[in-house]
């Protein structure tokens, strides 16, 4: 949380508040144009941020901070690249004055200029380490990596190595060896912030920051405070971590007692490769003992806003469904610009979630059993029906890995039975048309029409309204996500009317990171209509060299059940015995089970009896 006086902190959970935005924009050039809250669309601005991706909580991750913000400018467009963006929240405090405080340095990544207004979407400082990493070999401890990163980067590093060394694994010399799959000055940040078991940010003075989980609240949310809320029923926690040792290919597994959480899977870590095993143990077991103080709630939920919270930062909260004895973490931050704040904080059921934390355990074991180059494929089948309207609905979901550097490629065929909207469709008939008209003799005055048979043919120019009702056209979109990810690049599109149609879909994965699970999915939303894709309708693949694969369950479970001898009554009545079987599965789909005895002869009797 950023440092504010006690005067802000009790501003900022007033019933009403004052407050404005200002903001900076320094050019390359040198050129400083100021902005103020007069200055800004209304809703238009916006600073997102996070530290762990849509599920679970994460070691070593280095995301970037977001913002955007239209403004009422005549800036030169063509000037802002790469220009710097400071953005700044004024608060009224007692007494009248105002406290001032950063909400972060950005870079410029797109100005787009419309009628009466620009358009700014711009990222903090850890865009930068994104730069191709060039030492094949490196060693020291992670401040030297932390100074290498920054400097090569051009990024200050918030803390001195003094702190950093005094962090558990701090002082400990690591390695990289020269094979590795480091590509990015972010890659390197990714492993140092594993080994010191925390994640890297960019704080609000555009420095490089190493944050921990904490478990201590710096603020309380009152019921008041939130538009709405959403909490968890169970509590994140992690147990155990497991790492994969490169030159052995078995998963080193580290666990406290009792072992009954979740676990952190690091991979394969190029800054754990080296070393003798008691000192990969002592490292991954600082890992796991900063790792598990992690003991959250997670939650969703849209406060009045406090501007001076950071992702990281720990919270409890009070009143409504809130457990004010759990704490929660912040993991995604979300200020709207003079609107509400959106804070989260993701996290895994350690109940439902045991079997895939155990299985992650056992990647490097399905990786050992792959012979190099052989091609492996990955199949799916729904095992549920959708139905796809307006939303986007998941109907695809593949987990696969690879030992190698490699490309795997993605197919699928679904059918969908289309209901289309139907549409209404009107237009004229025009045409002419012969009235005949009886004929008068002019000479006498007489009429001759019907009594002597003659008439006079008229055309008419006649235009009918017609309206009829037909199919409409119901359009398919499709979306693709990797690894939490959605793919930006392709929307593949159908069009279809009324009836029964097959989907196929198609899409190449460039450069899959070895050793680490991958997730492809794939959305479908209608317009126009409505589509169901029932049991079985959607079959997928993702095939290439050096993928992992492990034996299909068949689906078939066996239970064997003994029961004991008992003894009849006189009256024939048996003791009653009682069967309780419990299954726990990954799936969304609910599953029966019942049991019928038959009837069956007792003893010597001829006659058989109910039992």
């Amino acid at each position: 949380m950023y440092l504010v006086s006690n005067a802000f902190l009790d501003a900022v959970k007033a019933n009403t508040r004052k407050y404005y935005w200002t903001g900076r924009i320094t050019t390359t050039a040198g050129t400083v144009y100021e902005f103020y809250q007069d200055d800004m669309i209304k809703g238009s601005g916006y600073i997102t941020s996070q530290c762990c991706g849509s599920t679970e909580i994460e070691l070593g991750t280095v995301y970037a901070a977001e913002m955007e913000i239209s403004l009422f400018s005549e800036i030169n467009r063509y000037t802002l690249e790469d220009a710097k963006v400071e953005l700044f929240y004024h608060l009224q405090i007692a007494g009248g004055s105002y406290e001032r405080i950063p909400m972060g340095i950005f870079e410029v990544s797109e100005a787009n200029r419309k009628a009466k207004c620009l358009e700014i979407k711009a990222y903090d400082y850890m865009v930068r380490f994104e730069k191709a990493f060039t030492s094949l070999e490196s060693i020291g401890n992670a401040y030297d990596f932390m100074v290498l990163c920054s400097t090569a980067c051009e990024v200050t590093l918030a803390q001195d190595r003094a702190t950093i060394e005094a962090m558990p694994n701090g002082t400990e010399n690591l390695s990289i060896y020269s094979d590795n799959d480091i590509e990015t000055y972010r890659d390197v940040l990714f492993y140092v912030g594993q080994v010191l078991g925390g994640f890297f940010v960019i704080n609000r003075a555009g420095e490089l920051e190493l944050r921990k989980y904490g478990n201590t609240p710096v603020l309380t949310v009152e019921r008041k405070h939130r538009f709405t809320s959403s909490f968890s029923d169970f509590i994140t926690r992690y147990t155990a971590v497991s790492s994969t040792n490169l030159r052995t290919q078995i998963a080193e597994y580290y666990a406290l007692d009792p072992d009954d959480g979740l676990t952190m899977n690091l991979g394969v870590n190029p800054l754990l490769q080296f070393g003798l095993e008691e000192t990969r143990r002592q490292l991954c077991t600082n890992i796991l003992n900063d790792l598990a103080v992690v003991n959250y709630v997670p939650f969703d939920s849209d406060t009045i806003g406090n501007p001076a919270l950071d992702v990281g930062d720990i919270l409890s909260f009070t009143g409504g469904q809130a457990d004010a004895t759990k704490i929660a973490c912040i993991t995604s931050n979300t200020i709207k610009i003079g609107g509400r704040q959106s804070i989260k904080c993701v996290g895994k059921n350690p109940r439902l979630s045991r079997a895939k934390s155990k299985n992650d355990k056992n990647l490097s074991g399905l990786l050992n059993q792959i012979e190099q180059g052989r091609i492996g494929i990955h199949t799916f089948t729904n095992a549920s029906a959708y139905s796809v309207a307006d939303k986007d609905v998941r109907i695809i979901s593949i987990e696969y890995a690879s030992s190698d550097e490699t490309h795997v490629q993605f197919h699928a065929q679904v059918m969908v039975d289309v209901v289309a909207d139907a549409v209404s469709r009107s237009a004229s008939a025009k045409g002419t048309i012969v009235v005949p008209i009886p004929s008068s003799d002019s000479d006498s005055g007489t009429e001759t029409g019907s009594e002597t048979g003659g008439t006079t043919d008229v055309p008419v120019d006649v235009e009918i309204p017609v309206t009829w009702t037909e199919d409409g056209q119901a359009v398919c979109h499709v979306t693709y996500e990797l690894n939490d990810e959605e793919i930006t690049t392709l929307y593949p599109v159908e069009t279809w009317h009324s009836g029964k149609h097959i989907l196929t879909l198609y899409y190449p994965v460039e450069r899959v990171i070895p050793y680490i699970t991958n997730t492809f999915r794939v959305y479908l939303r209608m317009e126009g209509g409505t589509g169901t894709v029932d049991v079985g309708d959607a079959i997928a693949s993702i095939s290439g060299q050096s993928m992992a694969a492990a034996a299909a369950w068949d689906g078939k479970i066996t239970v064997e059940e003994t029961v004991g001898m008992f003894s009849l009554g006189g009256s024939l009545s048996a003791r009653a015995f009682a069967v309780d079987i419990q299954t726990e599965t990954m799936e969304l789909v609910k599953r029966y089970y019942s049991e019928t005895i038959s009837r069956i002869p007792v003893g010597a009797f001829a006659e058989p009896i109910e039992v």
